[in-house]
């Protein structure tokens, strides 16, 4: 005891003595906060200042961007509560129940500030600067008071590569005196502008399917401290008030109501600041909490208090704008705002840190003891493809889900995700267990249940994105507990003797590995074929899209049996042989439905009219998911370039304006001599109806009826529509991210590895005629509805017997129209493998 006291009353008095030296930002920097954008680095290194001058604080590197940026967080508290970090961080674990032991009696919150996770919403890294000063400086009574209850962990920029690229674009082009005009170029960014990360991903809809290096980098951390409150600050248009908790409507059935009620208490605290100000403000419009992704979501499926804090301003609103009142709004204005927000929730959570941590020792009990939702356990059979439960299980390690084989088989009742009906379900050893008994259970939920309830239609992003469909897995939700007794075990590889010089090599094809697999294949020059048909060879059967390896071409090759047998153990593929090209059944390897897989020359149209998104999906798919080489070509330059030397050209999402008559003529020659065109989601816009392309607006001939019908109900019935249910009326005709299922010919090459049915991510409303000349690969048959999510009432019979994946042949090439993007935010599993099968399995010879 004596010497934990004394030890804090070294680190008091070495607080007050390096106080008296502490820097503020604006001396730091040699400039005031607000006079102009703070590059990365400088932020990075005033955190680091701080810290070397205050021994009550600390900077961790948690990581680094794709650009090699750093990713740091801060924790600052009292001395006391400092010195025993690790043991508050214990606590929250052991509360959590994340780790064993007993939590001691001290209750001492922790707040976690998340900034600039957009990198054009540039005001809250200035924020966070002028938030560590008054935090960290001895003088300000009020903040050390609060640190005395609390423990704030700062990361003050979530993604510095955007950051980056906006402060660089404003430093370049900002006059000295701002120019407050929305027409000066200040204010206009080039594409894609800063708000996403080097790969153009949003951040803030990654925080659940961790696609990212920034996201898994962070929430590895973000897990070790299990935070009881979350900020993340946005900004928004420069015409919109400042926005605080509490959040709008939907709110998840999982969130507690305890999470809502100190939304409530934080929010009326960050309103007395405002209105001492009269600065304006709005809640509980707008930004809802459901879709699980989010920086608000996220933490609030995992037992803290997420909320979201928008500014007015953004990247459009520079150094300073002129509202539409005709007010300026700075950047100074806006850094304040964050400042006060920020400082407002230390203060809440400080007042309330009994009551704070209480409320999240019982969010956790109850998650363990007695969780409320409907479904206690998830059923993945284990006859699953492996490479498919690897990933799953991974992902659910990144989130601290606990999962395994039950100790015995049983029979029982579930809802079937193949059916969509509730029925029988026999268990066995080999399937994988995953109940909502632990502490992720509200955010298992939220990710695996069948349907969810929407308590408004009214959203901000897509209502569904169970990874059930997305794997296209076979899978069971049960009423009934099952516990995991038994760790999972991914299938290991072992390809023991295998025959020496062989016929040839056969490898499966069916998951994004078997995808990489054979882009290593090609990358090393090895010449690869694919059966377009099943068929049985030395008694083994193998499917449309197995990968044959012959000895014949591949002669020219050094150690060509070495190569292939490394790559394959590289990779953890299974290797397969034969001694012969005569097969039991099916097709020889000779035959022509043997097809030779010439190594694609892959471009894609990057730049302005293309959807930033859309078009960092695409490139990230390449390099980091199957690491395949790709030339990207500029909207602004693409006329003037020769396509001869490539096999396929990608068009991610996007409004084309460069597809004139003359760029259609060429590009049909292009494709008629043998290129691919795979066009993505509403970029599809720009062919149909086209000369030269065959796909067709679909218009059913009961629309106009309807039309008609409901004009003349209207004016018979003296309907006005309100103007305040403008939204509503919009909501009937759209989809909100919602899940269909479509049936596929498994016959195509596009369904290689898919099966019969694909679960299509549908975030738009397009629809298109089936095809008169090409293959309607994927259609929804008959009634359309979806199998998880919202879509407006007017909207579904549209899309009855309507296209969602069709090949149309030109010449010697052709047209992949992919109406759902399958890309969309890189979660969507099978619509990964339905992207690669347009890139290297359709067209081949």
């Amino acid at each position: 005891m004596r010497r934990t006291l004394f030890s804090i009353f070294i680190l008091i008095s070495a607080v007050q003595v390096f106080a008296q030296e502490l820097q503020s930002p604006e001396k730091f920097l040699g400039y005031k906060l607000g006079d102009k954008f703070t590059r990365h680095h400088r932020v990075v290194e005033y955190f680091r200042y701080v810290a070397d001058a205050l021994p009550n604080v600390e900077v961790v590197q948690y990581g680094q961007t794709y650009e090699g940026r750093p990713l740091i967080y801060t924790i600052i508290s009292s001395p006391e509560n400092f010195n025993n970090r690790e043991e508050i961080r214990l606590n929250n674990l052991r509360r959590a129940g994340l780790s064993e032991g007993t939590p001691t009696a001290d209750k001492k919150p922790v707040v976690w500030l998340s900034y600039n996770v957009h990198g054009n919403e540039a005001s809250s890294l200035e924020a966070s600067m002028l938030t560590l000063y008054e935090l960290a400086n001895p003088s300000n009574t009020k903040t050390q008071a609060w640190l005395k209850d609390v423990v704030v962990i700062m990361d003050p920029c979530i993604n510095p590569d955007g950051r980056d690229r906006y402060a660089n674009f404003y430093n370049q082009f900002g006059n000295v005196v701002p120019n407050s005009s929305g027409t000066a170029k200040e204010h206009r960014e080039p594409w894609p502008g800063g708000r996403s990360n080097h790969y153009m991903f949003d951040l803030n809809r990654d925080w659940a399917w961790q696609t990212q290096v920034e996201s898994q980098q962070r929430l590895k951390v973000y897990n070790q401290w299990m935070p009881q409150v979350h900020v993340d600050f946005h900004e928004q248009a420069p015409n919109n008030p400042y926005y605080f908790a509490p959040a709008a409507e939907p709110y998840h059935d999982v969130i507690s109501n305890w999470q809502r009620e100190f939304q409530k208490m934080i929010g009326r605290n960050n309103a007395k600041y405002f209105d001492e100000q009269g600065w304006l403000y709005f809640t509980k419009e707008v930004f809802d909490l459901y879709y699980p992704s989010y920086g608000d979501t996220y933490p609030t499926y995992s037992g803290a208090i997420g909320m979201t804090y928008e500014q007015a301003g953004s990247g459009y609103a520079g150094l300073s704008i002129t509202t539409e009142e005709g007010d300026p709004l700075t950047l100074k204005d806006r850094l304040t705002h964050h400042h006060t927000t920020g400082l407002s929730t230390i203060e809440i959570t400080a007042l309330n840190a009994t009551r704070v941590i209480d409320e999240y020792e019982k969010y956790f009990k109850e998650n363990l003891n007695s969780p409320a939702a409907t479904y206690k356990t998830y059923i993945i059979k284990g006859d699953n493809n492996p490479d498919k439960l690897a990933s799953l299980a991974k992902w659910m390690e990144s989130h601290s889900i606990r999962f395994g084989y039950p100790q015995a088989g049983k029979s029982s009742r579930g809802f079937d995700y193949q059916t969509q009906i509730t029925g029988n379900v026999n268990v066995t050893t080999e399937d994988l267990v995953v109940n909502i008994y632990q502490p992720k259970s509200r955010f298992i939920t939220t990710v695996f249940e069948p349907q969810s309830k929407l308590s408004d239609s009214l959203t901000y992003d897509i209502t569904a994105w169970n990874l059930m469909y997305a794997y296209n897995l076979k899978a069971y939700a049960l009423t009934e507990r099952i516990n995991p007794a038994k760790p999972f075990a991914p299938k290991v590889v072992d390809n023991g003797q295998v025959a020496v010089k062989p016929y040839a090599y056969l490898f499966a094809y069916q998951s994004l590995k078997d995808v990489e697999f054979l882009g290593a294949l090609l990358k090393a020059n090895v010449k690869v074929r694919t059966a377009a048909k099943p068929f049985i060879v030395g008694g083994v059967s193998y499917e449309a899209g197995t990968l044959i390896v012959t000895r014949r071409n591949n002669e020219n090759l050094d150690d060509f049996d070495g190569l292939v047998k490394r790559l394959a153990n590289e990779a953890g593929r299974k290797i397969n042989t034969t001694m012969t090209g005569f097969v039991d059944k099916g097709y020889d390897f000779g035959s022509s439905e043997v097809k030779y897989l010439k190594a694609p020359k892959v471009a894609v149209l990057i730049g302005e009219q293309a959807y930033s998104l859309s078009a960092g999906e695409v490139w990230h798919f390449f390099e980091q998911q199957v690491h395949y080489p790709i030339t990207q070509i500029g909207t602004d330059y693409f006329k003037t370039v020769d396509l001869k030397p490539f096999d396929v050209l990608v068009v991610p999402e996007g409004n084309y304006r460069l597809f004139d008559e003359a760029a259609l003529e060429q590009l049909s020659t292009w494709i008629n001599g043998g290129g691919r065109l795979i066009v993505i989601a509403n970029a599809i816009n720009a062919f149909a109806e086209k000369k030269n392309f065959a796909l067709k607006n679909y218009l059913k001939d009961t629309e106009k009826a309807d039309a008609e019908k409901k004009e003349t109900d209207t004016r018979e019935k003296g309907i006005l529509n309100s103007y305040g249910d403008i939204e509503r009326r919009q909501v009937s005709e759209a989809i909100s991210g919602a899940i269909y299922k479509v049936s596929l010919d498994p016959t195509h090459p596009l369904s290689f590895g898919l099966g019969n049915t694909y679960y299509s991510l549908k975030t738009n409303e397009l629809r298109f005629g089936y095809l008169e000349y090409g293959w309607n690969v994927g259609v929804i048959k008959g009634k359309a509805k979806p199998v998880q999510g919202f879509a407006g009432a007017r909207i579904n019979p549209r899309l009855e017997n309507s296209l969602t994946i069709g090949v149309e042949q030109k010449g010697q090439g052709n047209v992949i129209y992919l109406i759902d993007n399958p890309l969309f935010r890189e979660f969507w599993e099978n619509g990964k493998m339905l992207f690669a099968n347009a890139v290297f399995m359709v067209g081949q010879k």
